[in-house]
């Protein structure tokens, strides 16, 4: 039977944060994930790097957490963070007194808090509503939840950690109330088989509750499904958050081109719902005009929706419940072997990773101390490594790959550019992929479906959402694929179309409407792949 001495169910940003921070202290460690890695919450919002200001009133020692972590993974995950800044806008609708408290919560809290005048707010969002009558900088950033996490896997597995995607523990196995390991199942083949192991860590976010069910155990976690709008520009220069009690609609973060409005709440029974309703995006949109007036005139290209894994307190939920974190022992509860880490936010991941894995050495008597916060997630691609590969990537493209891939990933994609003139084609014109990136990409192991190669790449994640790219990429997958499930373009492609569709459905609105007929033309009459009639 395999083993490991720990493993970890969950590859969202707090598993694959303890993978590495196990696999830095020597610990023998693998990850389970039953879809591909940060296939849940983790890549499903709006990709703000919190300062900390969100929590300042309610929860100060939130706002603190986020802080530090903030200062934190700018230094160690540099390629995965835009460090455009943020601010906090009042509105004349909003509370006063809320701006009062804020401020005071924000010098409590340690979050620096520069008063603007409206003058300078005006230079920094020449988009902004009028009807602003206050403003404050703050140190918010944007993050790629994708990257990070890739990149923090990539670092454990440097130290030993192993992964594995497509594998769901379908049972949990003990013996006279001590854990003995898992039983797993490959949800692409329905194989199934056990590894053994010393301490099980249940980092499954949303699904917590359903895999400590699965041992007997209950943790109760309330799923809070949060919609978001991703527009084809950039609102923006800066994370502009609504200065009032947190709420709907009151976030904009740039991400490279485009800009993500977000987010509503709702608690939901499911965390495998990621539907989203025109309902939902029409009310978004009528809170977000409030601070960008003119909002109804850019192109939306998409929406999509996470679920957030709050922990139940009572009496609490939605924006009632708390953002924090909680460490389960289920020693505790009859099983030793066994913990639970739930609730918490993608900023706080590597703090969240270090506090369990700090009980779980402790469990292994093993003395090193946790590393994360000094060491880079992936070395710097070398000045000098982006110069040669100027000369066969398009523009801009070189600093995207770079960030993307690597240093090691980047410079067997350049040499490929430099011997074969064919693999230096655009397989993705609106991100800047190469053949030669799909290629290196396609050819690893995790890469079991084309939408794997998507978050990895940001394949079809542009402009024409996937129009000419996924037909591209789905020949190349059946080419160069290690995986048999490769070998099923057709299959791949209707895959591929259908997550797509399933974004672009709830803005059917304007332009939207044609473009997508466009596409349907394109594929379902054309080629006769027909992916767009589910839900």
């Amino acid at each position: 039977m395999e083993k490991a001495t720990v493993i970890v169910i969950g590859g969202g940003a707090t598993g694959v944060g303890i993978l590495r921070d196990l696999a830095m202290r020597g610990i023998d460690v693998m990850l389970l994930e039953k879809a591909d890695l940060v296939n849940g919450a983790s890549s499903r919002y709006h990709g703000l790097l919190h300062s900390g200001g969100r929590y300042a009133v309610k929860d100060q020692e939130a706002a603190r957490e986020c802080i530090e972590e903030n200062t934190i993974l700018r230094k160690i995950g540099k390629s995965c963070v835009e460090s455009i800044g943020g601010m906090f806008v009042r509105l004349d609708s909003d509370d006063a007194d809320f701006e009062a408290s804020w401020v005071e919560g924000c010098k409590v809290s340690g979050i620096e808090a520069r008063p603007l005048t409206l003058d300078e707010a005006f230079r920094m969002e020449p988009r902004l509503s009028r009807h602003i009558v206050s403003a404050y900088a703050v140190p918010d950033a944007a993050i790629d939840g994708f990257r990070m996490s890739c990149q923090n896997v990539l670092s454990a597995a440097r130290y030993g950690g192993r992964y594995k995607t497509y594998a769901e523990v379908v049972g949990i196995l003990q013996k006279n109330g001590e854990l003995e390991g898992v039983r797993v199942r490959n949800t692409l083949t329905g194989e199934e088989y056990d590894i053994a192991c010393d301490i099980l860590v249940n980092a499954a976010g949303g699904w917590c509750e359903k895999v400590a069910e699965r041992a007997g155990l209950n943790v109760p976690v309330q799923p809070d499904k949060g919609t978001l709008i991703a527009f084809n520009q950039r609102l923006a220069n800066h994370v502009v958050n609504r200065l009032h009690k947190p709420s709907d609609g009151d976030i904009f973060v740039p991400h490279g081109s485009i800009t993500i409005l977000g987010t509503t709440s709702m608690s939901i029974d499911d965390p495998e719902d990621t539907s989203s309703s025109h309902e939902e995006i029409e009310a978004l949109m009528k809170i977000g005009e409030q601070t960008f007036e003119d909002l109804r005139h850019y192109r939306i290209l998409r929406a999509f929706a996470g679920s957030r894994p709050l922990y139940k307190q009572p009496g609490a939920s939605g924006r009632g419940a708390s953002r924090g974190f909680v460490i389960l022992d289920h020693e505790n509860d009859g099983l030793k072997g066994m913990m639970t880490i739930v609730g918490g936010k993608f900023t706080t991941y590597r703090l969240m990773a270090e506090r369990i894995s700090d009980q779980i050495a402790e469990k292994l008597n093993v003395k090193t101390p946790c590393r994360t916060a000094e060491e880079p997630l992936v070395p710097e691609v070398s000045e000098e490594a982006k110069k040669k590969a100027a000369k066969y990537f398009p523009s801009f493209g070189t600093s995207l790959a770079a960030t993307r891939l690597g240093p090691e990933a980047f410079d067997r994609v350049v040499n490929k550019l430099e011997t074969d003139p064919d693999s230096r084609l655009l397989v993705c014109e609106c991100e800047n992929i190469t053949l030669a990136e799909i290629e290196e990409i396609a050819q690893r192991d995790d890469s079991h479906v084309i939408n794997d190669i998507r978050r990895r790449t940001r394949l079809g994640m542009g402009t024409c959402q996937g129009n000419f790219c996924s037909l591209r990429a789905a020949g190349i997958f059946h080419r160069v694929g290690v995986k048999e499930s490769s070998k099923d373009s057709l299959g791949q492609l209707r895959g591929f179309l259908q997550e797509r569709w399933k974004g672009v459905r709830p803005v059917l609105m304007g332009r939207n409407v044609r473009e997508t007929e466009m596409t349907r033309a394109l594929y379902e009459l054309s080629f006769n792949v027909n992916g767009g009639k589910k839900a």
